[in-house]
Formats: C-alpha cells, sequence, structure tokens
C-alpha cells in the first residue's frame, strides 16, 4: 500500500477519515475521485465501501471534492471505476 497517497477525508456527520487515493478518473466529462477508508496502520478498513466523488480544482489547485446526487451520473462514474478495476485485474494477470 506505500504506492498510495493517502488523505484526510471530512464526511458530513464531522467524522475525518483517512483514505488512500485509489485512482482519478475521466468519465463523461467530468473528473472523479475513488477514495477507500484505512486504519491506523495504513491498512484498508474491514468491509469498507469505496467513496467516490466528483472532482474539481480551484483555480488556485485547492482540490475540491463534491457528492454526485444524480443517480445517472453515479452510474457513469461507477461504470468507470469498475473499468479500472477490470484494467487492475488484467495487468496483475500479465505479470
Amino acid at each position: 500500500m506505500d504506492e498510495y497517497m493517502s488523505v484526510e477525508l471530512t464526511l458530513d456527520n464531522d467524522e475525518v477519515v483517512e483514505c488512500l487515493v485509489l485512482t482519478m478518473l475521466e468519465a463523461a466529462g467530468n473528473q472523479y475521485i475513488a477514495l477507500l477508508p484505512i486504519d491506523e496502520n495504513g491498512e484498508p478498513e474491514d468491509d469498507s465501501d469505496i467513496f467516490l466523488y466528483r472532482y474539481s480544482e480551484s483555480e488556485d489547485g485547492e482540490p475540491a471534492l463534491e457528492n454526485i446526487e444524480d443517480d445517472e451520473e453515479f452510474d457513469i462514474a461507477s461504470d468507470a471505476l469498475d473499468e479500472w478495476f477490470d484494467a487492475q485485474e488484467f495487468e496483475e494477470m500479465e505479470d
């Protein structure tokens, strides 16, 4: 897991969660980020969900995450993430 960047994510309930950045994706003209919660040892938490957000940067380069409210947009982003996972599995098979 050393190859991943981690970030602190503050949830809507003010809970702070340390997450690995799994990937950045582009789909349907938008940027998305996939985050995986980790424990204090840097290991993925058991049965944790992947957080998927719309990603953008301000003019000064500050990252911004937005919830994906639209079901159709979420399906598009989720499909792109599934394709990324499939590509990762294919690369592992080649090694």
